[in-house]
């Protein structure tokens, strides 16, 4: 940063000034003008005065330059009042609207203040230079700030987020979106430049970030690292160094922004439960590979590119075979450089970052080498062959130093890419591509591979992010996504950004107003939620359904799929599904700009669907890609191996080929199979499908979008202000257009549904007290109640506000309204201030001028009086004689006694007064003297304790010396067995690495049995599904018998072949028993293979058990070393931790040492009280609970009524028992494994004794090693039980698999029974059909075909031994059958007949047909003359239609207009309604309120009297009954409470009292002390249990009557609820009828509208209609005005019922509050009563106790300085006892976070239960659902086995005697499968018992869960309380030091004034006694009085008035003398 912006103060550019905003000046001119906004094309909006209102239109005065403008009243805007203006939260505004939105931000942009808030949003603006607001000063200025607190900022916001993470323990998201070039990657490095200082772990950072611009021009790998000297851990540090990499790879210059990033990213940062940083991870999308190949005129591709080409040596230039930039055509401009940034120092930086991020040599080698490549792809051309349309390559240069760099061979390469093999049929085939599929393959590649070097470089530094050692409680995720984007020409890409912030948008609306709603339901505002999500759902179902209608992805991906499928089919079958939605529209430009328009929440966007289906699918060369996969270079290889699958691809260039089996040239980009896609996940395809860009695409932002939600989203909106990249300009209709597509205006339209404008009481009030004067009474009255009355004075609507429980709320415009009324009377106010003051002026003036004339007057006459007598002699005589006159001058002596007199008489009065002051304050005196004895006596006493404790002291410091040189000589021994340790731990740390290395190798071992594992797994898996189409194969077999079955209709006709088949089957018999002994034999066979497989199946059985067995002794194996291994690290710890504690304990020791010999007595004094009083506490305890118990039968008792209750009681009291017993089980269980454990640890624990003997001293250190053993034991129990449980579940499986196996075994046991048994009748059947012997070997060689046939020859079998028993039957049919042929033959006869004769009518109507034809011929060619004409007139009428579409697009504007002006209208209306309101409501008030007045009050009393009688019964009912029973039971479980925490409290205090005692070396303390303060302590217990207790009982007192309150209000609420349930059916009638009038209101609307269409019909009909339909509207508008009038007659009445209501509530209120009022005022005074009675006690006690010692005083004055040293040490022991007891106090609230953390611990606990509890349901699902299956597979098979059953008995038994053999066999196989069923039912039933048993333990855990919480609740109400009496005792401790602090300072003071007064009284002793002149006293503390008697004077002060008054007259009388 330049030195200018550091020298600038940071505070100018986030600060406003708030002097220039609160203006009084632009608040009278906006008054005064009534500014709005009106419309500008230059500047958006600019400010006007409105001079005059034209009925629609409105003149108004430019502000600016004083012109005059006429506007519709529609483009107007409303304008806030100035102490709105540069507001920091624009949501704030009164109005809010666009043109304030706009006006603020620009005001603040120029000011320099480039961050504002709306709402939720922080809106940025790019200031295109450097700010120095980015320093570290800045940051620590927010850090631990919250949001309000300070201005706006991009660090306010991420504060914001790691707070809540941290406090609220839930996940944060940081969303930056805006165009190009707005600041989004700025502002995202500035968010983890706050997050990496914030939150990092290392601690040696420097003292300075360097300052940093958000955006001036994004500086390509400049960061808060490189460019300053601030130094962070190695993870920050690399967090930050990230940036650069990415920026380098992933951005691009374009012609808005220089460092434009190309690609979407969420960077995701895990922090640990502390709150340092534990890692990232970067999660891309969206990245414009097609930048790589081409750019747009002065655009730049990647930066690497550049760098790689400006920045490498000559010797890398030479590896990478790179050249000049000229020389690539990928580069389409060639070299164009940045401003300000050197490619080669940016290259130089990123290989740097690349280091720092721990990138190998080889990897970034091989990296420059892929980007080289792709250079490289873009300079192989191709050409086109003469004679054939074929691509040949002429020169390969390009091509084999590509081969070169990607390791491949340039042959291959080459006719990879000219003629590629294709798959024809089986078979593949070379197929010769053309110019244009050559040139479009290479450009694919170079994409692809640029693409994959990016996902690969972004998994890298993932990898290196990832820091798997610190599991990262939560995250913070910051999402830099391009904003909504509205060009002239928009694509798939735009298509996908958009929907994207669809989303966002959606995310932020739900987000903004739930937050907005929950501070409504906070304030208890009555509010219906609504979801403003919904808005947005139509547009995001129009572009991602699935069906029902498909959306545009489902059908771009339908269209994908079909090989002659283009953009112009997707679009036509695009408007054909959804051309009627509502938020899509056919564009109404030409089809050559737009193919379709969607209605996005920013706006209406043109799409044009130009290759989207290309971009759709991203097709590749599947050639090249297998040959990139067999690289040589192993990191090429890497990149492409998922490319080489067997997937199904689709076909791409060879859509216009006819032939269809030509199919695989270019096959999709399987993006699907990426190890890293655009959110790190795999996602698996079925084979044969191929995953499309927009599928991806869709179900990464789904998994983002779920992300998100489970985040609390930040919302940050970059806007760039001009496109010219200049600092201070702001080009309005860009910024408005971004605040659209930011959703900022969406955000505020939503925030005007709700109350966006909000006050808190107390400002209210202070604002506008003024308009409502005489509202609010004087004297105090809650801010609630007196806003509630200013509103009722202001009579505002009651739509317009709400009154929350600390705020009010408005909604928009209304406080600019109460604005514009304070205005208008502050200037009445000020108007009639001016006048009175000019009044008074010049009255004052008059007044003055007429005394100045009449003094004219007197001095005119005085004058000419002296001008007549001043030559006069006598008036000489008189004027000189007067003076010598005496008479006058008695009169003046007389007057000076006589005031002289007064005086005198006032100082004795003083006197007088002073005298009675003085011996009050003499008798105080006397009294704090008394006082001061005792505590000199007391001091006394301690002075000579301490001489004692001080010679004490002396003995003991030699003792300790000589221990100490005992010590030292000790401590020489421990260091050299230190040493010995310290080599004992190298020897142990050599043991350890041996054991790693062992535990290494036995981890491999592990993991190639795991592998094992896979792969048996993997084979059970094929033989399921083995089995599964084993399965299938048998469905489709039954299948088939169906379709045979239908065919046996067919065989009935062949009735003449039958007769030579009965023939032949003596022939077929003798065959098919030859057939049978064959299948016999085969049947043999098959028995032989399934044994077989049994065999094979059993050593499988062997092979997993064993393997099992091995795996669980490599588990114990492994468990032991770890064992080992934590013994070992355990042993080394604690050798560690001796080490490092020895020096520390041995100092310890030594005091403890001396400290515990001197206080063993005192403590066993101690503990024997303690055990007294935990005696006497358990006795009560015991009487407590024997109380409890009893209260607890009664309470049985009564509840014990019914027997349904006794019953479940008893249930539950076995439930428990049966629970209890579990508990004892699984407890004596744990109890065992313990012991086993404890028994290992033991040995482990003697082993380390033997080593470590002298340790064994340092008793403590083996206590703490001992508890760490006890918790890992419990660990490693815990791990021992999840591994049973894991090989438990484990054998489980087993089980079922192998259960599963045998049920698979069976069933393909009886399918080859019932395969053997169709075989038998197939070559039964072979007889009748001679294709048969063929169709039967084809089916041995082909499985599939077998089974097919042999299900026909089944159905055929069946219908020959049908038709056999039907033979006779059809035999003796055949004679009536030909009989019935002749007959036929008789009529065939004579339908021939009749057939002739139609044939002649037939022929005569074609002759007539012909004549018609020729007429027909002749008319067409007189038409083809008269359509010349016809065309003619079609073109004329097509003139004519475009005049009428032109002039219905005018009439249509027209029809806007009249909308807009009828919108505006309807607001007009609205508003007028308001105002009538308010005028009906002042008028029909002062009318009314005289009448109602008298009728209120008579309702009023008679209410008030039936309230007070209800009153009455309610409290004699409810005060015997209920409170009796609640009272006690509180008072019962509040004493418990109490008891029990006086009791931990006492204990605390004691064990403090001891570990201080024993802790600290006071030598200045004495036993005598301790003593003391133990007894000081006891008693403040004491006096704490006293307060306790009368607090309980205040409280006992305090809920009774709040119950009898609440009793009260509850009648007083349901008579109150009944009268207003009448009132308000009669308004509900009321606005029945009003909704009718509307309804009908809005029919004649609707059919309005239908005329209005009807009116597009034809150019006439249109003029007649518009003319019919004004009106129309006229008539509708007088309808709409009367029914106005009458809504607001109605309106005026309900409002007036309104009003009666509110009246009666206030009064029902002030009832309320003076009853209240009333209550606390008696207890208030009877408090004040109880406590003058004891200040009166106290008072006279100490009076008598002064009295007593008053004597003994002046003896002991003396002797008070010394004892004032005393004091003054006791007073600094009672200090550090205070700072004790507060010391106690903390560790207290320590001990209550120790609580809360172990109630965390049991939610935990309580949260796993139900965990567990969800998965033992899961398993009881999974085996209900598997019972259902085999009762499923049971059915099926007793049908099956019924059909056979039938099938046997009745063809069999008839038909063939040889068979019958066969079927005993088959009927004794079938019994034994009957066995087997029933073994298998019997299984069945046992897993039912089994599933009951489990669903009832199930049922038991759900009642343990149950009980937990309900313990929870209890816990946590408990805790509640013990958190309330803790503040209280905490509150009563401050107040005991508090009185004793006054009671000190009032000693202080005492001890002070009692010196001064026995100084002056020993002063004035001296004095007196002298006899001299007292002239002056020495000062005191309240001033000083002269009194003057008699000419002397005497010095007296307040304090010393009572020691002189006896000495008074000797005073008097000395001065007389």
């Amino acid at each position: 940063m330049s030195q200018r912006s550091g020298q600038e103060d940071p505070e100018r550019y986030l600060f406003v000034d708030r002097a220039v905003v609160y203006n009084p000046a632009a608040q009278a001119d906006w008054t005064a003008k009534r500014l709005v906004w009106i419309p500008s094309e230059r500047n958006g909006f600019e400010a006007a005065s409105v001079r005059e209102e034209r009925g629609d239109e409105v003149v108004v005065e430019l502000a600016e330059n004083g012109k005059k403008a006429v506007v519709s009243k529609d483009d107007i805007q409303k304008m806030n009042p100035p102490k709105f203006s540069k507001v920091e939260d624009m949501a704030e505004l009164t109005c809010l609207n666009e043109a304030s939105v706009l006006h603020n931000l620009k005001d603040r942009y120029y000011s320099g203040l480039i961050y504002t808030y709306s709402g939720l949003f922080c809106v940025v603006i790019n200031p295109y230079k450097n700010l120095p607001i980015y320093s570290e000063n800045i940051i620590e200025m927010y850090r631990g700030k919250k949001r309000h607190e300070m201005p706006p900022h991009i660090y306010a916001i991420s504060e914001s987020a790691y707070r809540c993470m941290l406090q609220d323990r839930e996940d944060q998201s940081i969303l930056c979106t805006g165009e190009s070039g707005a600041g989004k990657t700025e502002n995202t490095k500035k968010v983890i430049q706050y997050l990496a200082h914030v939150a990092s772990s290392h601690k040696g950072r420097k003292d300075h970030i360097p300052p940093d611009s958000p955006k001036p021009v994004k500086p390509q790998v400049q960061n808060a690292v490189q460019s300053g000297s601030l130094f962070y851990g190695e993870l920050e540090r690399q967090l930050l160094q990230a940036n650069p990499i990415l920026e380098s790879f992933g951005n691009a210059k374009t012609v808005k922004n220089d460092n434009s990033s190309r690609f979407g990213k969420f960077i995701r940062i895990n922090f640990d439960v502390t709150g340092y940083i534990v890692g990232a991870n970067i999660e891309t999308y969206l990245l414009e590979k097609s930048r790589a190949i081409r750019q747009a005129k002065d655009e730049r591709t990647f930066h690497i590119f550049y760098q790689l080409l400006a920045g490498a040596g000559e010797h890398l230039k030479s590896d990478l075979l790179l050249e000049g930039f000229d020389h690539y055509r990928f580069l389409s401009n060639g070299n164009i450089t940045i401003p300000g940034q050197q490619d080669k120092d940016n290259f130089q930086e990123t290989m740097e970052a690349m280091h720092i991020m721990s990138f190998g040599h080889e990897e970034i080698l091989a990296m420059l080498k892929v980007v080289s490549s792709v250079l490289q792809f873009g300079n192989i051309t191709f050409k086109k062959e003469r004679n054939s349309d074929q691509a040949s390559m002429p020169d390969n240069t390009a091509a084999q130093k590509l081969c070169h760099l990607l390791g491949m061979n340039v042959m291959e390469f080459t006719r990879a890419i000219l003629s590629p093999r294709i798959k024809v049929g089986r078979d593949y085939v070379q197929k010769a591509q053309t110019k244009e599929q050559a040139d479009f393959a290479v450009e694919a590649l170079g994409k692809a591979t640029y693409e994959r070097l990016f996902r690969w470089l972004v998994h890298r530094i993932n990898k290196a992010l990832d820091r798997t050692k610190r599991q990262g409680a939560s995250f913070i995720g910051i999402l830099d996504i391009a904003g909504f984007e509205i060009f002239q020409l928009n694509s798939f890409e735009q298509m996908c950004i958009n929907y994207t912030n669809e989303k966002l948008q959606q995310l932020f609306n739900h987000t903004m107003f739930v937050l907005e709603q929950e501070e409504y339901q906070r304030e208890g505002i009555e509010w219906s939620f609504i979801d403003f999500g919904l808005d947005l759902q139509p547009c995001i179902d129009l572009i991602e359904r699935p069906a029902n209608p498909p959306g545009v992805l489902a059908l771009l991906d339908e269209e994908c799929w079909f090989p002659k499928a283009t953009d112009k089919t997707f679009v036509a079958k695009l408007v054909q599904e959804q051309g009627t939605h509502t938020k899509f529209q056919k564009p109404r430009q030409l089809k050559d700009k737009a193919d379709f328009c969607i209605m996005h929440y920013a706006g209406k966007v043109d799409y044009k669907a130009d290759e989207w289906l290309m971009k759709n699918m991203d097709p590749l060369n599947d050639n090249v890609a297998t040959l990139l996969h067999q690289s040589t270079d192993k990191f090429i290889a890497e990149l492409w191996k998922d490319e080489i699958q067997t997937i199904q691809r689709a076909s791409f260039y060879d859509t216009s080929l006819d032939d269809p089996a030509v199919d695989r040239i270019v096959g999709l980009d399987q993006v699907a199979g990426m190890n890293e896609t655009a959110f790190g996940a795999t996602y698996k395809t079925k084979k044969g499908m191929f995953r499309t860009v927009g599928q991806l695409y869709k179900e990464s932002l789904t998994k983002l979008m779920a992300t998100l939600r489970n985040t609390n989203p930040n919302f940050v909106r970059c806007i760039i202000p001009n496109h010219e990249k200049r600092a201070g300009k702001l080009e309005p209709h860009l910024v408005l257009d971004q605040l659209r597509c930011n959703g900022v205006l969406e955000g505020i339209r939503i925030c005007r549904q709700g109350f966006p404008n909000r006050i808190v009481f107390q400002e209210f009030r202070q604002r506008y007290e003024i308009l409502t004067p005489n509202a609010i009474p004087k004297g105090f009255m809650d801010g609630k109640q007196a806003c509630e009355r200013m509103i009722r004075a202001l009579e505002l609507d009651p739509n317009l506000f709400r009154i929350g429980q600390s705020k009010i709320f408005f909604r928009t415009g209304v406080l600019a309204h109460l604005e514009e009324e304070r205005d208008l009377k502050i200037t009445d106010i000020i108007i009639y201030f001016q006048s009175v003051c000019r009044g008074y002026l010049a009255r004052k003036a008059f007044a003055k001028k007429q005394q100045q004339l009449s003094a004219l007057k007197v001095l005119q006459r005085n004058c000419a009086a002296y001008l007549k007598l001043r030559h006069w002699q006598w008036w000489r005589l008189f004027t000189k004689v007067k003076p010598l006159l005496q008479v006058t001058r008695q009169e003046e002596e007389m007057q000076a006694k006589d005031e002289e007199l007064v005086k005198v008489k006032e100082r004795q009065l003083k006197v007088e007064n002073e005298l009675v002051e003085m011996e009050r304050k003499h008798q105080q005196l006397i009294e704090e003297k008394n006082i001061l004895a005792e505590q000199l006596h007391a001091e006394t006493e301690l002075f000579a304790e301490a001489e004692e404790m001080r010679v004490r002291l002396l003995s003991r410091k030699q003792e300790l010396e000589e221990i100490l040189h005992d010590l030292e000589s000790r401590v020489e021994e421990e260091e050299e067995r230190n040493q010995s340790l310290q080599n004992e731990k190298k020897k142990m740390q050599s043991h350890i690495q041996d054991l790693e290395e062992q535990l290494d190798e036995e981890e491999a071992a592990r993991q190639k049995l795991q592998l094992d594992k896979v792969t048996a797994e993997a084979k059970i898996k094929k033989m399921e599904e083995d089995i599964l189409l084993l399965e299938d194969q048998n469905s489709k077999f039954l299948k088939e018998r169906k379709l045979l079955e239908d065919s046996i209709g067919e065989m009935t006709s062949q009735l003449t072949e039958e007769e030579e088949k009965a023939k032949n089957l003596s022939k077929l018999k003798n065959k098919q028993e030859l057939m049978m002994v064959d299948l016999e034999e085969r049947l043999k066979k098959e028995e032989k293979t399934r044994q077989e497989l049994e065999k094979a199946k059993r050593k499988l059985d062997a092979e997993t058990t064993d393997l099992q067995d091995q795996i669980i002794e490599l588990q114990a194996q492994i468990e032991e070393l770890k064992i080992q291994l934590s013994k070992k690290e355990e042993e080394l710890h604690a050798a560690l931790a001796r080490s490092d504690e020895e020096t520390v304990q041995k100092n310890n020791a030594l005091k403890q040492v001396r400290e515990l010999q001197a206080h063993l007595a005192e403590l066993q004094e101690d503990l024997e009280s303690e055990k007294m009083s935990r005696s006497k506490a358990e006795k009560l305890k015991r009487d407590l609970s024997e109380e409890l118990e009893a209260l607890k039968t009664e309470l049985e008792d009564t509840l014990d009524t019914t027997a349904a209750q006794q019953e479940l009681r008893s249930k539950r009291e076995q439930e428990v028992a049966e629970l209890k017993k579990a508990i004892d089980d699984e407890s004596q269980i744990h109890e065992a494994l313990i012991q086993e454990v404890r028994q290992r640890h033991a040995t482990a624990l003697e082993e380390v004794s033997e080593q470590l003997e002298q340790a064994k001293r340092f008793k403590v250190n083996l206590e703490k090693n001992k508890q760490s053993l006890e918790n890992e034991n419990k660990e490693l129990a815990c791990d021992v039980k999840s591994l049973q449980q894991a090989k438990m579940e484990s054998e489980h499986k087993r089980k079922k698999m192998e259960v599963q196996l045998q049920e698979f075994m069976s069933r393909a046991t009886e399918g080859e029974r019932v395969k053997g048994e169709l075989a038998e009748r197939s070559h039964k059947l072979q007889s009748e059909v001679d294709n048969a012997y063929t169709l039967q070997e084809e089916a041995e060689k082909k499985s599939i075909k077998l089974a097919k046939e042999v299900d026909k020859l089944n159905s055929k079998l069946q219908d020959s031994e049908e038709l056999r028993q039907e033979e006779t039957r059809q035999k003796l049919n055949l004679s009536g059958q030909i009989r019935q042929l002749e007959v036929d033959k008789n009529t065939l006869l004579e339908q021939q007949e009749e057939e002739e004769e139609a044939r002649r009518n037939l022929e005569k109507q074609l002759q007539m047909l012909h004549s018609q034809l020729f007429e027909t011929k002749k008319k067409l060619e007189e038409d083809v003359g008269s359509m010349e004409g016809l065309e003619e007139m079609k073109r004329k009428l097509q003139k004519d239609v475009e005049l009428t579409s032109q002039r219905l697009e005018e009439k249509t504007s027209a029809m806007d207009k009249m909308e807009k002006t009828k919108n505006r209208l309807q607001q007009e209306l609205d508003d007028l309604m308001v105002d009538l309101d308010h005028q009906r409501q002042t008028v029909s008030n002062l009318e009314k309120k005289q009448k109602k007045f008298d009728q209120l009050l008579a309702e009023e009393k008679s209410v008030s009297a039936r309230y007070a009688e209800e009153r009455d019964r309610a409290e004699a009912e409810a005060r015997e009954k209920d409170t009796k029973a609640l009272s006690m039971a509180r008072a019962l479980e509040e004493a418990l409470e109490a008891k029990d925490e006086l009791e931990r409290f006492n204990k605390q205090l004691r064990a403090e009292m001891e570990d201080l005692m024993s802790s600290k070396d006071d030598v200045g303390k004495s036993v005598h002390e301790l003593e003391k303060s133990k007894r000081t302590l006891e008693q403040q217990v004491e006096e704490m249990r006293t307060q306790l207790e009368e607090l309980e009982d205040e409280l006992q007192a305090t809920e009774d009557g709040k119950l009898r309150l609440e009793v009260n209000m509850q009648a007083m609420k349901a008579q109150f609820d009944r009268d207003l349930q009448a009132r308000d059916e009669q308004g509900e009638e009321k606005k029945r009828s009003l909704v009718k009038q509307v309804r009908e209101m809005e029919a004649e609307l609707e059919e309005e509208r239908k005329q209005r269409t009807l009116a597009v019909a034809s150019k006439k009909k249109l003029e007649m209609d518009l003319n019919e339909l004004e009106g129309q509207i006229e008539a509708g508008n007088k309808g709409r005005d009367e029914a106005v009038k009458q809504l607001k007659k109605l309106q005026a009445q309900m409002k007036d019922y309104q009003r009666e209501l509110e009246e009666a509530r206030a009064s029902r209120d002030e009832i309320f509050t003076q009853s209240k009022e009333s209550e606390k005022k008696l207890k208030g005074l009877e408090a004040e009563i109880l406590q003058l009675q004891e200040d009166h006690a106290a008072s006279e006690r100490a009076r008598r106790h002064a009295e007593q010692e008053r004597d003994e005083l002046a003896e002991e004055i003396a002797s008070s300085a010394s004892g004032k040293s005393s004091l003054l040490e006791e007073k600094r022991r009672l200090e550090a006892r205070i700072a004790q007891l507060e010391e106690e106090l903390e560790e207290e609230q320590g001990n209550m976070e120790l609580l809360n953390d172990r109630f965390r611990k049991t939610n935990i606990q309580v949260e796993t239960l139900n965990t567990e509890l969800a998965a033992e349901r899961s398993t009881a699902q999974k085996s209900e659902n598997a019972r259902q299956q085999m009762e499923r597979q049971n059915k099926d098979l007793k049908s099956k086995l019924a059909e056979l059953e039938g099938t046997v008995k009745s063809k069999f038994k008839a038909s063939i005697t040889a068979l019958e053999a066969k079927i005993l066999q088959l009927e004794e196989q079938m019994e034994q499968e009957a066995k087997e069923r029933a073994a298998a039912n019997k299984i069945i039933r046992r897993t039912e018992k089994k599933l009951k048993e489990v669903m009832l333990q199930v049922e038991d855990e759900r009642r343990h869960a149950d009980q937990y919480k309900e313990q929870m609740e209890k816990a946590n109400s408990r805790m509640k309380q013990l958190k309330r009496q803790l503040e209280e005792a905490e509150e009563e401790a401050t107040r005991a030091n508090g009185a004793r602090r006054k009671l000190q300072r009032e000693l202080d003071d005492a001890t002070e004034a009692s010196e001064a007064l026995t100084r002056e009284v020993n002063t004035l002793k001296n004095r007196l006694r002298r006899g001299g002149p007292v002239s002056s006293f020495s000062s005191g503390r309240s001033g000083r009085r002269k009194l003057n008697l008699d000419g002397a004077s005497v010095d007296m002060s307040d304090d010393d008035s009572d020691s002189r008054a006896g000495d008074f007259n000797d005073i008097q009388t000395a001065n007389a003398e």
